[in-house]
């Protein structure tokens, strides 16, 4: 580029022809002496489909991948006890993908389960393959857990059968966000063929979670798909950390204070206010006798401890109301 501007400069009464020629690869000046080549190389321009899942970054990845891991460990322990079967479970895949590419990985025929995790917007898909689902119906049946030897569409006890299973997977899965948000989830549906299932539309953004059950020799997947749109928001605060603005978002929500049952409204309850006034000796305390007057210290006026049901709960003062011995509650005690 120096030598073009060079030549520009070094002709500045060239014609017009002179000058465009100098824009053509591989053509020497007049002189001879400066070569004017423009691109001798042509730069390769790749086509970019700006409609592409958006790419998770490197710190939010590693934290929705522990944060899955969690997942399937847990679930691994509640499958494990609803099936009373043991099998080892691990977390095979994460990645965003779209729908109509989603569409297009599912067998046939397979089992789809459509569900809601409100509040959230959009609808999830789990995927249990045919020879796993025939596994578990079978083992919820009372045989073995063996699996079919044909892939076939289930029957309706078969769906039935293999739903509570379902539940359990998005149970937890839904429950798992808990400490961000807490959902609701329900079942919507159940489809064999995924040409028709049709929850978003081709272009959706999909968070496809791929789970992998070691049952005996036979290797199965299950895998959770949801719009990624709707679980931006908390996969952003995951990867915010632990030392985050964000920390009270993540934290369990506090429990509800109890409910007052009114079957109680009627219970008697002793209250007794014991003084801590004064001390004797043991001389003094054997000589005690009706119509003996004992003096109080001053200093101890505040050391009464309020006990309920022989609880101690409160320390308060000695007083008088209306003319009535009374007392007042000073502070609650830590029991």
């Amino acid at each position: 580029m120096t030598a073009y501007s060079q030549t520009l400069e070094a002709s500045p009464r060239s014609s017009t022809d002179e000058v465009e020629n100098l824009l053509v690869p591989g053509v020497v000046s007049s002189e001879g002496a400066i070569t004017a080549i423009v691109g001798e190389t042509k730069p390769v321009v790749q086509a970019h489909d700006f409609r592409n899942p958006r790419v998770l970054s490197a710190r939010d990845l590693q934290k929705l991948r522990l944060h899955q891991t969690d997942f399937v460990n847990a679930l691994a322990s509640r499958l494990s006890m609803f099936l009373r079967l043991d099998f080892s479970m691990k977390l095979a895949g994460l990645q965003t993908v779209l729908y109509r590419k989603l569409a297009l990985t599912w067998a046939e025929p397979t089992w789809l389960t459509l569900f809601k995790a409100e509040p959230l917007s959009g609808v999830g898909i789990l995927e249990i393959a045919p020879r796993l689902g025939s596994t578990i119906v079978d083992r919820l049946m009372g045989g073995p857990g063996m699996a079919s030897e044909s892939n076939h569409e289930f029957s309706e006890i078969e769906q039935a059968i293999l739903e509570q299973a379902a539940q359990v997977v998005i149970g937890e899965w839904c429950g798992h966000w808990r400490a961000s948000k807490e959902f609701k989830s329900t079942i919507l549906g159940h489809e064999s063929n995924g040409r028709y299932v049709q929850v978003a539309s081709p272009e959706t953004v999909m968070l496809l979670v791929a789970l992998e059950l070691r049952l005996g020799g036979n290797v199965e997947k299950i895998h959770i798909a949801f719009p990624y749109s709707a679980l931006d928001g908390l996969i952003r605060q995951l990867g915010l950390g632990s030392h985050s603005p964000a920390e009270s978002t993540l934290s369990p929500a506090p429990k509800p204070a109890p409910k007052w049952n009114t079957c109680f409204d009627d219970v008697r309850v002793p209250i007794v206010a014991h003084w801590h006034w004064s001390e004797l000796s043991a001389r003094d305390l054997l000589s005690l006798k009706v119509g003996d007057v004992l003096q109080v210290d001053p200093e101890s006026g505040g050391g009464m401890e309020v006990t309920v049901a022989n609880l101690p709960r409160f320390t308060a003062r000695p007083g008088v109301v209306a003319g009535k011995w009374a007392v007042e509650l000073d502070r609650p005690l830590k029991n």
